[in-house]
């Protein structure tokens, strides 16, 4: 025994008791310098290491004290199963745990249940976390490796074993950044890392970005040609950016069904991947939008939300379609969540603008609706419609029926706003918009004034009638009008009018109604 070499172990002992980590592994190594072949220092020196975390360390020493008092077992028989078990607890701390449980297994007599239980309990967590990431359950594979990690040593990085199990379920929780994170870590480690690699482009094409996730799977495949997982990915991110690269050149040179039948083909390929269906979606809801197929698009746009809930120009369009589709309540829900997403953006303002006023033009009295006609009927057609719904609705014809005479007042409003191009023009612009209750004019909240109403129903004869139009005049009752005695007067509907027949007058105000 050197006595230099046991005055440093001392001194080291010391500053060990002492908390003093570091100054006592100086005094160790000194110890060792002096006396290389005693296991005594190399072990004394691999506990400081332990206390400071450095458990790297703390294993080569350790395992430097158990050779050499194999080499001497007459004289370190002692120092075995304490070095052994000291091992046991370093691999235990650096997440080794089958190999930990493979050293606890040849001491004699066997360790305690304390000194085992934490390798068992990593060992647990860590066959739970590959269970779980294999039945598809990454929140729960997630969980458990977080609870193995809890078990390591102080400022140890868990094994690389662990980081790529970890990487590959918050791919598949969605959590990008946690997987580029530790792919990046892998690679910093070892940019030959195929599995580092393969899980860097995992990340990217998860994220719709083929043409880099590509390069990835091509560095794995030359570091580890017999990669399988690399392989498989190499060739769908290759197929998926081509077929949406062909769906946008069709797109662009306007074949809309090729680029729809592309875009199509394209999510077919690999379901589950988020980022490059999400934006296919996008674009096969931008042919939709052209083609006027509105249901179509919106099932595209939930279809994109559902995988990427912030994708913005989804979003536009859904609520382009919502607005085709006259849901402008939707439409306006819609237009606000991109407004709030991008508040510079003056363009989703004023269409935010337009939405809001297409919501109130919506709650009013739609005239168009209640004639009958599109809005893009000229005058003879609304004349024509406000003829035909006037006879259908008129009270006379109707006098117990309070739901008719209402649709009669509101054909009469209708008729009075598209019959004059600047009411028509205001109303289509929406520029008078106000509450509901004050749409509409004429006398008393009816659209044609009382005595044009009395000239075209019986009051008139053959007379004219201001504001009607000429195939009115006449009345039900007149002669030689449109509805004169022919059609009204004793012809086919005689006798079903009060004043019917030849010209007869109404029998009194109780036969019409005045507004």
């Amino acid at each position: 025994m050197n006595a230099q070499a046991e005055a440093f172990k001392a001194a080291g002992n010391d500053f060990y008791k002492s908390g003093s980590y570091s100054r006592a592994i100086d005094e160790y190594s000194r110890a060792v310098e002096v006396d290389p072949e005693s296991p005594i220092y190399y072990g004394n020196r691999s506990m400081a290491y332990m206390q400071l975390g450095i458990f790297d360390k703390a294993l080569q020493d350790s395992s430097t004290a158990l050779e050499k008092s194999n080499a001497n077992p007459e004289q370190y028989a002692a120092n075995i199963s304490k070095t052994q078990l000291r091992i046991g607890k370093i691999l235990t701390s650096l997440g080794r745990c089958d190999e930990a449980i493979a050293v606890f297994s040849q001491i004699q007599p066997p360790p305690s249940n304390a000194d085992t239980h934490a390798a068992y309990e990593i060992a647990r967590y860590v066959s739970q976390a590959e269970a779980m990431a294999n039945g598809g359950n990454a929140g729960l594979a997630l969980h458990a490796l977080s609870g193995a990690e809890k078990l390591l040593g102080m400022n140890v990085t868990p094994p690389r074993k662990w980081r790529l199990l970890r990487g590959q379920c918050s791919i598949s929780s969605g959590d990008f950044d946690s997987a580029a994170s530790i792919a990046v870590g892998l690679l910093r480690d070892d940019r030959q890392d195929s599995d580092a690699l393969v899980l860097r482009g995992q990340v990217l094409y998860a994220q719709g970005d083929n043409t880099s996730a590509t390069t990835h799977f091509m560095e794995a495949l030359r570091v580890d040609p017999d990669h399988k997982l690399a392989r498989t990915l190499l060739k769908s991110s290759r197929e998926l950016e081509k077929k949406k690269n062909e769906g946008n050149e069709a797109f662009k040179r306007g074949d809309l069904q090729a680029a729809l039948d592309l875009y199509s083909a394209a999510l077919a390929i690999d379901p589950a991947n988020k980022g490059t269906n999400s934006k296919l979606y996008s674009n096969r809801a931008t042919v939709n939008l052209k083609l006027n197929r509105m249901d179509e698009v919106i099932a595209d746009c939930d279809a994109a939300l559902a995988l990427d809930p912030d994708f913005i120009k989804v979003r536009r369009t859904r609520a382009r379609a919502l607005g085709k589709l006259e849901r402008w309540e939707e439409a306006k829900q819609e237009f606000q969540k991109v407004a709030e997403a991008d508040p510079s953006d003056n363009n989703i303002r004023a269409e935010l603008r337009d939405a809001e006023l297409e919501l109130k033009k919506s709650l009013r009295k739609d005239y168009y609706k209640i004639l009958g006609v599109s809005k893009t009927a000229g005058d003879v057609e609304i004349k024509k419609a406000y003829r035909k719904m006037a006879l259908i609705y008129h009270p006379d014809k109707n006098p117990d029926n309070p739901e008719a005479h209402e649709k009669f007042k509101d054909v009469g409003e209708a008729y009075e706003t598209l019959s004059d191009s600047q009411k028509r023009a205001r109303y289509d612009s929406g520029v008078d918009l106000q509450d509901p209750s004050d749409f509409g004019g004429g006398m008393g909240g009816m659209g044609v004034p009382e005595d044009v109403i009395f000239q075209m129903f019986g009051g008139g004869g053959g007379g004219g009638g201001g504001g009607v139009p000429p195939e009115f005049m006449g009345g039900f009752g007149g002669s030689g009008g449109h509805f004169g005695g022919g059609h009204f007067g004793g012809g086919q509907f005689g006798g079903q009018f009060p004043g019917g027949g030849r010209g007869g007058r109404s029998q009194g105000p109780s036969s019409f109604y005045t507004y």
